[in-house]
């Protein structure tokens, strides 16, 4: 009886600390279906718990896009082989997209089988948009811009760059 009473304290323990965390955490079970889903992942895409128990994460909630590498992500957790930093959408209860980075973890019961997997996201659909409208920037500028990475090899090049030189990104992006 006292290792049962334990052992139940610490699952609720777990559970309010899933609960109240302020990343978004999700779980599904070993046929993809949701059966972790905490506050801050409500506050993120709209769906409460109940809106998501029970249905298929990658069916439901991810873009067509993404559904095969988010599908192949938890099949590889489900064989053990975790993910870190894996950017991927998520739908909201209003239809738009947010942007989550994600680790994927695989979850196991006390007889060390497979149960399911347990992802901690982060919300990055700022950081993306950011992004892009930095690159809408620069390849507006008037002046030639390009850029080149740590190996020599151009990242960067704008429309300027190519009135200029008359090479366009294609001919040089990757290249020394």
């Amino acid at each position: 009886g006292q290792d049962i009473t334990a052992r139940m304290a610490q699952e609720q323990e777990y559970a309010r600390l899933i609960d109240t965390a302020n990343a978004p955490i999700f779980g599904i079970g070993v046929h993809g279906r949701v059966n972790v889903w905490n506050k801050s992942a409500t506050n993120l895409t709209g769906f409460t718990s109940e809106d998501v128990m029970g249905r298929h994460l990658v069916n439901e909630f991810i873009t067509e896009d993404y559904k095969e590498r988010v599908q192949e992500v938890f099949r590889n957790a489900l064989n053990g082989v975790e993910t870190a930093n894996f950017e991927f959408p998520l739908v909201t209860k209003m239809g738009t997209r947010v942007e989550v980075l994600l680790n994927a973890t695989t979850r196991r019961d006390e007889q060390k089988h497979v149960v399911g997997v347990v992802g901690i996201g982060q919300d990055i659909t700022a950081r993306i948009n950011q992004e892009q409208e930095y690159a809408r920037l620069i390849d507006a500028a008037n002046a030639p811009i390009f850029g080149i990475g740590v190996h020599g090899r151009v990242n960067v090049w704008n429309k300027s760059a190519t009135n200029l030189t008359g090479f366009t990104s294609e001919d040089v992006m990757g290249r020394h």
